[in-house]
């Protein structure tokens, strides 16, 4: 696709410490009688996709979201979320984790956690927004009748965005980290009484959002 309109707001990522200290526009934190910091935001304005939490202030919850994954039942629920994806900013939670040469995945999953990150990203984009609906729509065509789950993956994105010279300082050394949790979910669950295909776990798809245009954003250095 030519990249044409594209030099405007993509991606954010922000240490999760800074964004509960200093949250930027569109949210507030609000420290609770319990001791847990509540994350409102604009559901007009943002796709929330965060597990609540603990952080080093404590557990953190963000209000209007569905945790990493959303559930649609209908093509109608299916067409909302893809508009909502598509035009607002998303939001979600990753991790930096210490590189792993294991080819284990059981090993490369529970790598040391460096850093972890909220990333917003700009659905609305124009490339990304061309990337996030032609991977859905590629999706829903290739089960149509049939449930499934989808994974977004932004870990070629979040890989583009660090580059050779992004690291974190762990022990005393310069880290190049491994991204994990970079990802959501759509579950697209159908009231079809033999869905084998789904029942066995053959029905799950993967795309990933992978453009990303230096120029747009800074990069946020450790």
């Amino acid at each position: 696709m030519p990249v044409k309109n594209a030099n405007k707001f993509q991606m954010d990522v922000i240490d999760v410490e800074d964004f509960l200290r200093d949250p930027p526009s569109g949210f507030t934190v609000e420290l609770r009688v319990t001791g847990y910091r509540f994350i409102r935001s604009d559901p007009d304005s943002f796709c929330v996709f965060i597990d609540e939490f603990d952080s080093a202030k404590g557990k953190v919850i963000f209000q209007n979201s569905p945790g990493r994954s959303i559930k649609v039942h209908t093509l109608k629920d299916y067409m909302h979320v893809r508009e909502r994806l598509t035009s607002k900013r998303i939001v979600l939670m990753v991790s930096a984790c210490e590189h792993n040469t294991a080819r284990s995945k059981k090993v490369q999953k529970n790598a040391k956690v460096l850093k972890q990150y909220i990333v917003i990203l700009d659905g609305n984009n124009p490339v990304i927004k061309w990337e996030m609906e032609r991977g859905l729509d590629h999706t829903i065509s290739s089960v149509a009748g049939e449930s499934y789950k989808v994974k977004i993956d932004l870990s070629d994105l979040l890989q583009r965005w660090a580059g050779d010279n992004f690291h974190i300082i762990a022990d005393g050394r310069k880290v190049k980290p491994d991204w994990r949790d970079a990802y959501f979910c759509l579950k697209y669950y159908t009231n079809a009484l033999f869905d084998v295909p789904h029942w066995l776990g053959f029905n799950k798809r993967k795309f990933k959002i992978s453009y990303y245009r230096k120029a747009e954003v800074g990069k946020q250095k450790s």
